[in-house]
This record gives structure tokens, C-alpha cells and sequence, in this order.
């Protein structure tokens, strides 16, 4: 008999109808985002500049595409495609929540285990375990997280405050009046993603697949979990380790916008 490749399954959702027929619509649209060139439509003077209008640079230039997805996405199974896409340089923006940050470094030191639902929280807490949804993590899981990330706050503090000594020294340095000024290095969510990225070096994790390639990951709310705890008691050990939100707010507009 004839095999029965993934693609014709797939290609048969348009037509199968319910919910099949969405997926289908979806691949569909994912298929025209990584088909699209600037090419497909035509120069635009009042908005483009010059150097885009040959049709030779148009058709180098593709969709930026933005990625976003939920901790949840990174708990589960779906961690090895979302790595997979950012591996091979699918997607070239991602936007996800504390936990899906957290969620992938913790899979680097230790095993996320199935359960079930119906598993009472309160009974799995006294053993030390957590329960996300279906899904059983042991508290050493969290250990051996903070254990790791812990110093490294420590290291991008010292790194931020020699960085802040230079600025000064830069910035006290120039002539009165002056108004191009050294730009003061702050910490941003993104670049301590990236920092993350870089320091796990596990070919498992989305981040570092992310920091290997450059593709900027933006997570406004990382303070809402457990590297928030981290840098909450940090700053009773240690005052003034700065993350800002904004020079973010920045530099995701900015991609929105030249896409």
C-alpha cells in the first residue's frame, strides 16, 4: 500500500473540519510568513528609504517573525520543538513569561516527571514535590536552579558596577555643555537572558540555542517568579543591581517597527 506522509495528514485538516480545519488555516499562515519577501509589494517612497527600492535587495529581506509562548509551552514536551524552531533559526524574536525562562534552565540540571491532575498538591508539598498540572517537579530541581543563578547575579552586579565606574569617570571627563554623552550600561531583561543563555551551555535549552543565534528574548514580567525571589533577597545582601524595563520597551518597539 501507498505510504502516508505527515504533509498529505496535515494538508487534509483544511477539509476535516472543527478544529482540524483551524490548524490547518495556521500552517497556512505560517507557510506565507516564511514565504514573504519585501519584494512582495511594491517600494514605498514616503516610508522606505532609497537603498530598499532594488528589487534585488527586496528579495533578501523576509518577515521578521515574532515568537510567543507561555511557561507551560516549556514545562512540557513542547520545549524540544520550541528549541528546534530557535535552533534553526525560525523565529527571530521571542516573547515568553518567567516561567518559561526558568522552566528551561531547570530542565538542564534535573528531569521534569508525568503525574496526573488529579494529584493533591498539598500531600506531593510535604514529599517536596510541585505539581504543574500533569506534571511532577522536585523541589531540588529549584535548589540546584537558585544554586546556579545565585552567584551569577552576583557576577552581573560586579560587572554593572565596574561598567557604572567607567560611565562616571567618562561622563566627568567631558567638556561642559556637552550633550552627546557616554550611554550608561544598564541590565535589561533581554540581556540577562542572554547572559543566561550563555552561561548554561546546554544544547537542550531554548536560550542558549537563542543566545547562540541572537535572537532576542523579552520577558517584561522575569521578576514574577523564582529569579525574582533570587533578586529579592539578593538586595538585602547587596543594594543597587538595576533591570530596566524600559531601555526593553525600546528595543522590542524598534523591531516592531523596522519589520
Amino acid at each position: 500500500p501507498d505510504r502516508i506522509l505527515l504533509d498529505d495528514i496535515l494538508q487534509s485538516y483544511s477539509t476535516m473540519g472543527f478544529q482540524a480545519s483551524n490548524v490547518a488555516l495556521a500552517i497556512e499562515q505560517i507557510k506565507a510568513m516564511r514565504k514573504w519577501r519585501l519584494s512582495d509589494v511594491p517600494h514605498q517612497p514616503n516610508f522606505e528609504d532609497e537603498s530598499l527600492k532594488p528589487l534585488s535587495v527586496r528579495e533578501t529581506i523576509r518577515a521578521r517573525i515574532f515568537f510567543s509562548y507561555t511557561s507551560n509551552q516549556i514545562s512540557c514536551g513542547q520545549r524540544e520543538i520550541i528549541r528546534y524552531l530557535v535552533q534553526n533559526k525560525m523565529v527571530d524574536v521571542i516573547v515568553t513569561t518567567a516561567g518559561g525562562i526558568e522552566e528551561d534552565l531547570m530542565k538542564c540540571f534535573e528531569h521534569t516527571y508525568m503525574g496526573d491532575f488529579k494529584l493533591p498538591g498539598k500531600e506531593l508539598r510535604k514529599k517536596g514535590i510541585n505539581r504543574i498540572g500533569n506534571l511532577l517537579v522536585p523541589n531540588k530541581n529549584y535548589c540546584k536552579f537558585e544554586d546556579w543563578m545565585t552567584p551569577l547575579i552576583e557576577k552581573m552586579h560586579d560587572e554593572q558596577d565596574k561598567a557604572h565606574k567607567k560611565w562616571a569617570k567618562e561622563v566627568a571627563s567631558t567638556q561642559e555643555g556637552e550633550t552627546d554623552l557616554p550611554e550608561r550600561f544598564v541590565w535589561t531583561p533581554s540581556k540577562v537572558i542572554e547572559r543566561l543563555g550563555i552561561e548554561i551551555n546546554d544544547e537542550s535549552s531554548v536560550l542558549y540555542w537563542a543566545a547562540k543565534n541572537k535572537i532576542p528574548i523579552f520577558c517584561p514580567a522575569l521578576t514574577d517568579g523564582s529569579v525574582g525571589d533570587m533578586l529579592y533577597f539578593h538586595s538585602y545582601k547587596r543594594r543597587g543591581f538595576i533591570l530596566d524595563i524600559n531601555e526593553d520597551i525600546r528595543r522590542i518597539n524598534d523591531l516592531a517597527v523596522q519589520s
